[in-house]
């Protein structure tokens, strides 16, 4: 019988940036960004293409291309500070992994950070927080970690 971990916990898990030159070439260095609150899932979604011919009775699919939906989005705890390390992200597009102290691997995503920030939703007695909606150009998948260092 195998051996399994019950699972790990979302505690430590940190996000960060770095350059982006090509789809392939992975920064060694990142940025982490600070007081992030929730990071959105990916979900790859497989296009199906039909390749009936006439004869067939039944419609047959082969797989197309992945589909992330183009969307991805950081909510983070506003504060002059996190304020400020987005602002200086506006417009640019980057790799960012998500970090997990337990895993061997990251999840890289090349996105770009819209070049202007909105209005958060503000309620009554609640923690104020910002979704960024960032432009997912380039999903790279699960890859060797890279530590996040704080500046």
């Amino acid at each position: 019988m195998s051996t399994y971990t019950s699972g790990i916990s979302s505690l430590g898990v940190e996000l960060g940036y770095g350059a982006y030159t090509d789809n392939a070439t992975l920064p060694s260095t990142l940025t982490a960004l600070g007081r992030i609150n929730s990071i959105g899932g990916i979900e790859l979604s497989t296009e199906n293409i039909d390749s009936s011919s006439l004869v067939d009775k039944i419609t047959q699919y082969i797989s197309g291309r992945a589909d992330t939906g183009g969307e991805w989005t950081v909510t983070i705890n506003l504060t002059n500070e996190t304020l400020a390390e987005w602002e200086g992200l506006q417009g640019s597009t980057k790799f960012f992994e998500v970090y997990h102290p337990s895993l061997t691997k990251g999840i890289w995503v090349v996105a770009t950070v819209p070049s202007k920030l909105g209005l958060p939703e503000i309620g009554q007695n609640e923690l104020l927080t910002y979704e960024i909606s960032l432009t997912l150009n380039f999903y790279y998948g699960y890859a060797t970690a890279v530590s996040v260092e704080s500046e």
